[in-house]
């Protein structure tokens, strides 16, 4: 039985293969793969948000491809209904009712242009996120572990679109905001597709191992000045607290929640270890600030009139 530095330690290097394994498909996009794979060791789930042609999709089916794990695309529509994710009852030929699962029971869901679905589809999510479970017609069924939502959306297109509602948006671990790439990436993305060149990625990681790092991520020790320094951040984005900070008075409406404190300290843990550092410090909680606090806080009328980004207003926090 490995000890826990040397599962440490096989974590780094899992991590090192599995990058080089999407990068034969994935040109750039590093800190974009290194914080979908922290998601899947964390537990979490990511919301990938950006303009079309940027690889979402083929991203999220590279790194399916280096994890041996179910994977299910779906596809959302405006036509989508909850039971086209969860399954439903049917009658079989002895006229009982039977369960047929949906495509929600797999270990890696991408859930494809997430915000084109109504709120009622949306929500069938909500409980498998949250639960690792779907209820339908009154009977749990439990999801297989591990299991994670990989979401797309893209920012420009908001005609006949339903925005996630804020408890949703809260469940995603990270928001990761994709960008287009550099004159060489795209030069390098261009030469490869446009080519007749076959990539085979090789399996790198399966499902007992994923489960073995997730709980080894967990018992990572942290310093309580780290935890501080993470809660403190949280509750600096709360406009209505007493010590709000002057950023959050001045152009937040609303502050991220106690998920946020939790995620950073688990995101934090697995950026050490990816690292080789056995307890992260606050650089970690720095690097991973971003991406959890994004979708958490909702700026007010006076940020929105002055361009006031998000962005800014977490640089500022930090």
């Amino acid at each position: 039985m490995k000890s826990d530095v040397e599962a440490a330690d096989a974590l780094k290097k899992k991590y090192e293969e599995l990058s080089q394994e999407i990068g034969k498909v994935i040109v750039g996009q590093e800190e974009t793969v290194k914080l979908l794979l922290t998601a899947v060791f964390c537990q979490g789930h990511c919301l990938l948000v950006g303009v079309p042609g940027l690889a979402k999709t083929l991203l999220v089916q590279t790194i399916a491809s280096a994890l041996d794990l179910d994977f299910n695309r779906i596809q959302f529509t405006p036509d989508l209904m909850p039971s086209d994710i969860t399954g439903s009852e049917t009658l079989d030929n002895q006229r009982n009712f039977k369960f047929v699962k949906g495509p929600v029971f797999a270990n890696i869901i991408l859930a494809d242009e997430i915000n084109r679905t109504p709120p009622k589809t949306q929500s069938a999510l909500l409980e498998a996120m949250q639960e690792y479970a779907v209820t339908v017609s009154g009977q749990k069924h439990n999801l297989s572990r591990p299991f994670f939502v990989l979401a797309t959306q893209n920012p420009i297109e908001q005609e006949g679109t339903y925005p996630l509602p804020e408890a949703q948006l809260d469940r995603f671990m990270f928001m990761v905001s994709l960008d287009y790439p550099t004159l060489e990436q795209e030069m390098q993305i261009v030469k490869n597709t446009t080519s007749s060149r076959e990539v085979s990625i090789n399996k790198v990681l399966g499902a007992e191992e994923i489960v073995e790092f997730q709980q080894l991520i967990r018992k990572v020790p942290v310093s309580d000045h780290v935890i501080e320094y993470a809660v403190k951040l949280v509750q600096n984005t709360r406009p209505g607290i007493e010590n709000a900070s002057t950023q959050a008075k001045t152009w937040l409406e609303w502050g991220a929640g106690p998920r946020a404190s939790q995620n950073l300290i688990l995101a934090a843990k697995c950026n050490a270890l990816f690292q080789g550092k056995y307890s992260p410090d606050i650089d970690d909680v720095k690097a991973v600030a971003y991406p959890i606090l994004r979708h958490r806080i909702v700026r007010n009328f006076k940020a929105e009139a002055e361009g006031i980004t998000t962005e800014k207003i977490i640089g500022e926090l930090l």
